[in-house]
């Protein structure tokens, strides 16, 4: 998940679109409006944190880049963010939701089958939402950042962990289903988390060769050698024997 450790880093929830409310007459409460306007010029500042740290690094981020980038005043970026570094970790917290968020929606939306839902974590792994070059970019840059800033590990082991300890779960299901003894279901999590990481290094070093569908499989030919009988070449589940 390469040139950083699996446990220093990952990516969550897709943001929430602020729809208004079904129309009933009347109109929405001055405080409502206020806090919705806030979160959207939060979300704003966060983008172009995001922006600033893909194209001009970590270090060479600052808050007048970033409220320049935004629209922004410096004022509005110091009323929402008391410091740079307040900013980078709500930035940091947007994209580990954003990234966790996502691939439990897919995991939810896939059924109980522990196949069909490990097959919808590698889909999630390399959606365009996720998974982009600017947003590995930004990811790479935490997690150089990560070992000397408490605050940033914390957020990326978090999450990080969780996700593998999801898939560490449904490796252990296929493997009391399928009765495949010589398999352990946390070195396979362990591999597959790292096939994901190393393909994910390829997009940001590599772009024009990247081929997302490629990539996926990659990583169902690595789960057809551990799970034969629910992941055949195809790379669909089939019931266990």
């Amino acid at each position: 998940m390469v040139s950083a450790p699996r446990s220093t880093a990952r990516r969550g929830r897709p943001p929430k679109s602020l729809t208004a409310p079904p129309t009933s007459g009347r109109t929405q409460r001055p405080g409502t409006q206020r806090a919705a306007a806030k979160e959207a010029t939060r979300l704003k500042l966060i983008e172009a944190t995001i922006d600033s740290i893909a194209h001009s690094g970590f270090a060479d981020t600052t808050l007048a880049k970033v409220s320049e980038g935004a629209g922004l005043s410096r004022g509005i970026v110091n009323f929402h963010f008391t410091s740079k570094d307040a900013l980078l970790v709500e930035t940091l917290t947007h994209l580990a939701d954003e990234y966790t968020g996502f691939w439990k929606a897919a995991v939810e939306k896939a059924g109980s089958d522990p196949a069909a839902r490990l097959s919808a974590i590698i889909d999630a792994e390399f959606h365009p939402t996720v998974c982009n070059r600017k947003k590995i970019a930004v990811w790479y840059a935490f997690w150089g950042e990560a070992r000397s800033r408490p605050t940033y590990l914390d957020v990326c082991e978090r999450q990080d962990r969780e996700l593998l300890e999801t898939v560490q779960a449904l490796c252990a299901e296929l493997v009391a289903q399928g009765g495949y003894e010589t398999v352990e279901a946390e070195d396979v999590a362990t591999g597959l988390m790292a096939l994901t990481d190393g393909l994910w290094l390829d997009l940001l070093l590599t772009p024009t060769r990247f081929d997302r569908n490629g990539a996926r499989r990659v990583c169902m030919a690595f789960l057809t050698g551990m799970f034969p009988r629910h992941f055949p070449s195809t790379g669909a589940a089939v019931p266990a024997a």
